[in-house]
């Protein structure tokens, strides 16, 4: 069986998009207006960029934290595990 999906329009840098998923609404929401202030952000430091190049580079800055926390959180996980042990 399906799952239900949430349907809802926000705006990203100044472009509407319809999101679609199973994550609460509020939460959808809160991410989009992270991404938007991310591509801001980029925008201030880089004025000349194309939309295209601050949404690129957004998404590299985005993935740089995403790993950065990840491997925090394998090390805090090995961490852990040989305390257990």
């Amino acid at each position: 069986m399906a799952e239900y999906k949430n349907r809802i329009a926000v705006d990203i840098y100044d472009q509407q998009y319809t999101l679609v998923g199973t994550e609460d609404p509020e939460h959808m929401r809160y991410v989009a207006g992270l991404v938007d202030e991310k591509i801001r952000e980029i925008g201030v430091r880089n004025a000349g960029l194309d939309t295209t190049r601050k949404a690129v580079l957004s998404a590299v800055n985005v993935m740089d934290d995403y790993v950065k926390l990840q491997e925090k959180y394998d090390s805090l996980v090995q961490e852990l595990e040989q305390k257990d042990n």
